[in-house]
């Protein structure tokens, strides 16, 4: 059996309502897990969870479900994306009874960025159900029926699943709406988009998420420096870096040191509105931890030293 986590799990830290951590680690594009490994490694003891990301910007990687099975195995807890983009019903749910017989059990489901997007432009997408239709078919699965609501003889899942929210989504009555809906269909915690406008964040914790008891974690991005700062305004929908901020990266003697400064100024912010944060630090997740450290974010355990560890099969 695969090693637990050593952190106490995220479903645990959920219920006793503690500030959630979780940060976003990339499957590798290719067979070796080893880079993948050594980057969750540095985050074990100082997030509840690791987000597998299942093809993020429909570009080709490592199956999540696989991927989150190594962080399992190697002691680390995963929250395995899951993207309806590649896969009809049928494939999704046997994809999640998997994952509950593997021992990963914290799902975020998604519905997947569009094919075209992607290295792969000339792939069909399937895009059967959607993010909304995906929990419902989780909460099903959970009740112990498939999708056509027929029992299932070998046992129900145990999955925590999770939904995506974008707090500066450009119509507020959607953002309701879309929250709503997910929370209806099963949704048990909420991992946002990138945000930089935390006044909206608050009247989007006050005016739509006050009630409904469920946490929802605000992402965090570390800018890397103002041109990459001003690369995310121009192509990731719906996101405004504000000009102060580019203007303070653009500033700096070392960019990448104030990006890192910026992000945990804007964690100290987030601890006042919402029940966690969501870290994303694209190919620089060794700098979270010290991002956690300048957050005031203390460290709860100190990671062995790195040695993966990976299931032979029996010949």
């Amino acid at each position: 059996m695969p090693d637990r986590p050593s952190f106490p799990s995220f479903r645990s830290a959920i219920q006793s309502g503690e500030f959630l951590i979780t940060a976003e680690v990339a499957p590798p594009k290719g067979a070796n897990p080893t880079h993948m490994l050594r980057m969750a490694h540095l985050l074990r003891g100082r997030v509840h969870g690791v987000n597998i990301t299942d093809g993020s910007r429909a570009v080709l990687r490592m199956s999540s479900l696989a991927a989150s099975v190594i962080l399992l195995q190697n002691g680390i807890e995963p929250i395995c994306q899951v993207a309806c983009r590649d896969r009809n019903s049928i494939g999704l749910q046997a994809d999640l009874m998997g994952a509950q017989a593997l021992g990963v059990r914290n799902i975020l489901a998604l519905t997947g960025d569009p094919v075209k997007a992607g290295d792969h432009p000339d792939a069909r997408g399937v895009f059967e159900l959607e993010s909304v239709r995906l929990l419902e078919l989780i909460s099903k699965l959970n009740a112990g029926c498939d999708w056509t609501d027929k029992p299932l003889p070998d046992g129900e899942t145990d999955l925590l699943a999770g939904a995506a929210v974008d707090p500066q989504c450009g119509s507020w009555s959607g953002l309701q709406r879309r929250f709503d809906r997910k929370l209806a269909a099963g949704a048990q915690f909420f991992q946002s988009q990138l945000v930089s406008d935390f006044d909206r964040l608050e009247k989007f914790m006050t005016q739509i998420v006050a009630g409904s008891n469920k946490p929802v974690l605000a992402g965090v991005f570390l800018l890397k420096s103002a041109k990459n700062a001003q690369f995310i305004n121009r192509c990731v929908p719906g996101v405004q870096i504000p000009d102060s901020i580019i203007e303070r990266l653009d500033r700096a003697a070392d960019p990448l040191q104030e990006g890192m400064t910026i992000a945990a100024e804007q964690i100290r912010l987030a601890r006042q509105l919402c029940q966690g944060v969501h870290l994303m630090a694209v190919k620089r997740e060794d700098l979270i931890p010290q991002i956690l450290d300048l957050a005031g974010i203390s460290l709860s355990e100190k990671p062995a030293p790195f040695e993966m560890q990976t299931t032979t099969p029996r010949r």
